[in-house]
């Protein structure tokens, strides 16, 4: 099966976006695939910031995403973007970082009005950046997803299962996928 970069694009450890990225995560891996976290937060400030290319953690982000299939892209949306820590990550990858891979975005956010922030913000980032297939996004209300203490995570049923369902078609995508050869 295949290799798949999970990125969360969350500031937070505990936050709503990371742990529904890791609940689909065990979805994904459940379906055979090999599933690579990989929480920008994490990442040095002082690289992100400094746009430090050489920088370890700079160098193995890039290979992360050259190395996988596919790749799910999660983020909370605030004042209608996706995060800037997110957006830190994207600028110091290789233009065509993502040339070849199937990619799926994912947002999570306090209010409805923020739905189009993965068609108006994320997806043409991800376009510009070579993506051979971005497959239909979601975006999940804060209010449908709750953590609990044990570290276990519930979705609202409904929203669960359109996840599900959103899930599923980026894992079928992922078989489809040309292999673009690359430019000599």
């Amino acid at each position: 099966m295949a290799t798949v970069l999970s990125v969360s694009g969350s500031p937070s450890a505990s936050s709503r976006t990371n742990r529904l990225l890791r609940h689909l995560d065990q979805r994904l891996v459940a379906q055979g695939h090999t599933v690579v976290p990989l929480d920008v937060r994490t990442i040095p400030a002082e690289a992100l910031l400094g746009a430090d290319f050489q920088h370890p953690a700079i160098v193995e982000a890039t290979e992360l995403f050259a190395r996988a299939d596919g790749v799910v892209v999660g983020t909370p949306v605030y004042k209608a973007s996706y995060s800037g820590v997110l957006k830190a990550l994207l600028d110091l990858l290789p233009q065509y970082a993502l040339t070849g891979k199937t990619v799926l975005p994912l947002a999570t956010g306090g209010s409805t009005a923020h739905v189009l922030a993965i068609d108006y913000a994320l997806r043409p980032v991800l376009n510009s950046m070579g993506a051979a297939h971005i497959v239909q996004g979601w975006f999940t209300l804060d209010k449908d997803i709750t953590p609990h203490e044990d570290g276990t995570l519930s979705v609202a049923p409904t929203t669960r299962d359109a996840l599900d369902q959103i899930v599923d078609q980026f894992s079928a995508a992922l078989g489809r996928t040309p292999v673009l050869a690359a430019a000599s």
